[in-house]
């Protein structure tokens, strides 16, 4: 099958911020890569029908990945076996001092049930408006609001979450 029109540059353009949405919501970059995966392969059968304009595409494959995510927390998959020894880490030890930052936000994102997390994570790092994201997950703008509200009202009371914030997330 050949390639579609426009796939290689659009997946050039949006792929940071797909894995940086998807590590957002599941904590890892495997599952990360695994969500995109999933919504690019989607898309790539879907291309020719899911417009010619970026953001008819952009809003595609956020509803396919954000869909996937809270499809997948539903159903247990055990597939991945534990091993005892792990590959050398691919991160440089410079890095290190992003780590804590990380897993304080991913602290923070795990006190949020699913549709909270999704929309936090789709309002706030993707930035996405209301509409947009009631549209990416299928449900009402008031229930996007509703689900931000709580969830912000939730992560306030989370502590070092403002120091965290204050000196940059990312």
């Amino acid at each position: 099958m050949e390639e579609p029109d426009g796939f290689r540059q659009f997946l050039d353009q949006h792929s940071t911020r797909l894995l940086r949405a998807g590590w957002l919501l599941t904590g890892n970059w495997a599952s990360a890569e695994d969500l995109v995966q999933t919504a690019m392969a989607a898309a790539w059968s879907h291309w020719a029908s899911i417009g010619v304009i970026d953001a008819q595409r952009v809003a595609y494959v956020n509803k396919v990945l954000f869909n996937t995510y809270l499809q997948s927390r539903r159903r247990r998959w055990r597939g991945e076996l534990p091993t005892a020894s792990l590959p050398e880490p691919a991160v440089s030890l410079d890095q290190f001092g992003s780590v804590d930052v990380h897993q304080s936000l991913l602290a923070a994102l795990d006190v949020l049930a699913r549709q909270q997390r999704a929309v936090v994570v789709l309002r706030y790092f993707v930035d996405l408006s209301e509409a947009e994201t009631a549209q990416a997950l299928g449900c009402s703008v008031g229930a996007v609001k509703s689900h931000a509200s709580r969830a912000l009202r939730r992560l306030r009371t989370v502590p070092g979450l403002d120091d965290l914030l204050t000196g940059g997330v990312m």
